[in-house]
């Protein structure tokens, strides 16, 4: 494409943003439609889907002819991009409807049986009461790590201790709450 048709159609561009003028577009749709088709199909789009999107690239030229700035690029750049952004939802948007149904993650929780309920409530109650056991100094960052969400930076902070002693009172206190379940059977 010469200097003269960029100008040209760029003139045209501006008819049908100011006036509306359907010969003008004819002339574009005409002349652009089979490219972008062309174009589509050479990126694998099946031919339907392709015609959908070059009536949908045009439609946006119909509507939005007065975004279009020749003095930033070429009509033919301008609904180029257009059409590849739209590919590019496409492709999205299928992405999104073809999910695998079968896919672990999708499925649903099985329902917990009475007798997991049952030893989950147990277990529970054996680790209450094994962390019961600890020193209190270890009971509290184990409660401010794990419960309350703190770092040991802000355990350290909010207690006035050094960092190195929260992080070893936490190691203690695993330690000793791993000794004591494995005497529970846990």
């Amino acid at each position: 494409m010469d200097a003269e048709e960029k100008q040209r159609f760029a003139a045209l561009a501006r008819a049908v943003a100011e006036r509306r003028d359907q010969q003008a577009f004819a002339v574009l749709f005409d002349y652009f439609a089979p490219r972008l088709k062309s174009w589509l199909l050479r990126q694998k789009m099946p031919n339907d889907e392709a015609e959908e999107l070059v009536q949908d690239v045009m439609t946006v030229l119909w509507h939005k002819a007065d975004l279009y700035d020749s003095a930033r690029s070429s009509l033919s750049t301008w609904l180029f991009r257009i059409a590849r952004n739209r590919r590019i939802d496409l492709v999205r948007r299928s992405r999104a409807r073809n999910l695998d149904q079968a896919d672990p993650t999708l499925q649903p929780v099985a329902a917990i049986g009475a007798d997991e309920l049952v030893a989950n409530d147990d277990r529970d109650a054996l680790v209450r009461a094994a962390v019961g056991r600890l020193p209190e100094e270890q009971r509290e960052m184990l409660k401010a790590a794990f419960f309350l969400g703190q770092s040991h930076s802000q355990i350290a902070e909010a207690t006035g201790l050094p960092l190195g002693t929260v992080k070893s009172r936490i190691r203690l206190a695993f330690g000793k709450l791993k000794k004591l379940l494995e005497v529970e059977g846990v």
